[in-house]
This record gives C-alpha cells, sequence and structure tokens, in this order.
C-alpha cells in the first residue's frame, strides 16, 4: 500500500514511517522544510514538499495513493492561544482529503484527541460521537473532536475513514509536547505543580506503541471506525508532577486555581480536564497490545528530566 502521510516527520509520524515501512507499505511524506525532506529521505520515504495550506497538493497526492494517514496539526498555532485558526485548518484539510477519496472506499485515518471527551468517568470508543455537543469554533479539544466527527461521515461517501483518538501524553524520548511543557514550567516556578488534589487524570500511551496502531488502522479499520489509543487508561497528574518533582529535586505543591493561569500558562486549559479513557474494543478488535513503558516509567528513567535542553 503506498500511504501519503501528514506529520510524517513530526513527534508521532517519524515512528509511524518505520512503523509502515517495516510492514512493507511504501509512503509518502508531506514536509514543509528541507529539514523534514531531509528526515524522511533518510528514513526511506519519498517526499512531497508542501503545508497543510497547499490543499491542491493534498488532493493531488492523496489521488495517487492508496490511502491517507492525516497526523499534522498546527500546535505552534495552537499552542500560541489560536485554537480556533489551528482547528480550521485542520477542518479544511480533512475536507480536502475526503473530496479527494470519495468513492474509492480508499483508508483515511486521521489522528485525534481524547482529552475532554467524557470528563468525570471512563470514555470508550462509544463516547463522543453526538454532533450536537461539537463545536468547530471552540477551544482545542472540541474542535478536533468535531472534524474527527466529519471524518467518521465520510464512510457514507465511500472512504474507508476512521479515526485514531491519542492521549495528551504520547511519551517517549524527545518528546517536546505537554510532559515536557510540565517539566519546563517545574523548572522555571522551583515548584512541580498540579491541579486540585491531584487526581485529575490524562490517559497516556508510548509513541511506538500509538505508531503500531496507526499501522493496524490504514490496513484493517472498517469505515467509520474510532480507535482509542490509550496504553493507560488514566495517570493521576498529582503523580506526574511528584516524579517530576523527584527527577528535579524540586519541591512538589498543589496550585491554587487563581493561580493556575500564571502556573501553567497556555496548558491551564487542558490540566483540568480530568479524562479517563478505555481502549478495550480496540485491543479487542485489532489485537493491539501496547508493549512499551508506562508515561511515569518513562518520567522515573529521565526521559523528560536527564537533558534540560
Amino acid at each position: 500500500m503506498r500511504v501519503f502521510v501528514t506529520g510524517a516527520s513530526g513527534w508521532i509520524g517519524s515512528a509511524v514511517v518505520p512503523e509502515l515501512l517495516g510492514a512493507g507499505h511504501d509512503v509518502v511524506g508531506l514536509a514543509r522544510s528541507d529539514g523534514s525532506a531531509s528526515a524522511l529521505d533518510a528514513a526511506g520515504a519519498s517526499v512531497v514538499r508542501g503545508t497543510l495550506d497547499d490543499l491542491d497538493v493534498l488532493a493531488k497526492t492523496a489521488q495517487e495513493s492508496d490511502g491517507v494517514m492525516h497526523l499534522a496539526f498546527k500546535h505552534d498555532l495552537a499552542f500560541s492561544g489560536d485554537f480556533v485558526g489551528a482547528g480550521l485548518a485542520d477542518r479544511v484539510a480533512v475536507e480536502t482529503f475526503g473530496d479527494a477519496l470519495a468513492g474509492t472506499d480508499k483508508p483515511l485515518v486521521i489522528a485525534s484527541g481524547l482529552l475532554g471527551l467524557a470528563q468525570g468517568r471512563l470514555a470508550t470508543e462509544a463516547d463522543g460521537h453526538d454532533a450536537a455537543d461539537m463545536g468547530l469554533h471552540g477551544d482545542g479539544p472540541s474542535a478536533r473532536h468535531a472534524t474527527a466527527e466529519f471524518t467518521l461521515q465520510l464512510a457514507d461517501r465511500g472512504v474507508r475513514s476512521s479515526v485514531l483518538r491519542l492521549p495528551p501524553t504520547v511519551h517517549g524520548r524527545g518528546d517536546t509536547g505537554f510532559i515536557a511543557s510540565l517539566v519546563g514550567l517545574a523548572r522555571a516556578h522551583g515548584v512541580a505543580g498540579y491541579l486540585g488534589d491531584g487526581t485529575i487524570h490524562w490517559p497516556a500511551v508510548h509513541r511506538d506503541d500509538a505508531a503500531l496502531l496507526f499501522r493496524l488502522a490504514v490496513e484493517q479499520a472498517p469505515a467509520g471506525t474510532t480507535l482509542h489509543g490509550a496504553a493507560e487508561e488514566g495517570v493521576p497528574l498529582g503523580e506526574v508532577a511528584a516524579e517530576i518533582g523527584r527527577q528535579l529535586d524540586l519541591p512538589v505543591r498543589a496550585v491554587p486555581d487563581a493561580e493556575a493561569e500564571d502556573h501553567f500558562l497556555w496548558l491551564g486549559t487542558f490540566v483540568g480536564l480530568d479524562t479517563l479513557a478505555s481502549s478495550d474494543v480496540t485491543r479487542r478488535t485489532f489485537g493491539w497490545e501496547p508493549t512499551r513503558p508506562g508515561l511515569l516509567d518513562d518520567l522515573a528513567a529521565g526521559r523528560y528530566t536527564d537533558d534540560p535542553a
């Protein structure tokens, strides 16, 4: 299978590409920079130059491929505070792929999120499909959920569409996302902080386990399928802060609500979203069995704290 991958040189994509190649697939990666193009070429993938805004490039490459895996997202735009802009760009890209693949029964797999899906209870693959609750113009989580629902509806247009919902913590050495940001904030403030009583949860998955599930999805997922990439249903953020404190030799404390914005900055939108997520249906359906270290294990091994750079 010739698979077109956006975000192919990113944190998750750089694990997905070798996973696909190792299984005998050809990969075409979207590259917006010379560095990304070089990395993809070195990995053994073909390269097409462009960005998510180059809709003609997206459409043409999708039509020339046997399937599409959409991993790219304008995280830099979202993390600067423009969640709406990032969400709209993502939606337009998915609409472009839907038009290009309509009537072909080719697979389209997109990455989405678990965060905020069903606060205070265990979310399953059956949750989050009420379109009335989705807000494309809302915050980061709600906009991505809305685009995910649109993707699933492409099954009615002859696209083998599926959505792989990921935890906020797709972890491992080299991660620069949410957990790395919490480590950076702890260093900056001299304290490892958490909200409330420390029992707010985030699900988690190692990057390599997520890459395997993406491959299984593009190979096997029936049209309209939702998959959950949660290796751990929910890791308490109080325990995350405690491990960060141990690794950095810093005090650990609860951050009062009144100080949350100053302490967590842009992460304040996310650290209060208590999210537990099951992947039982995904595991049974696709035989997915995560084998990599858990989030706290990665923290304890120093994978986020042994190199201040």
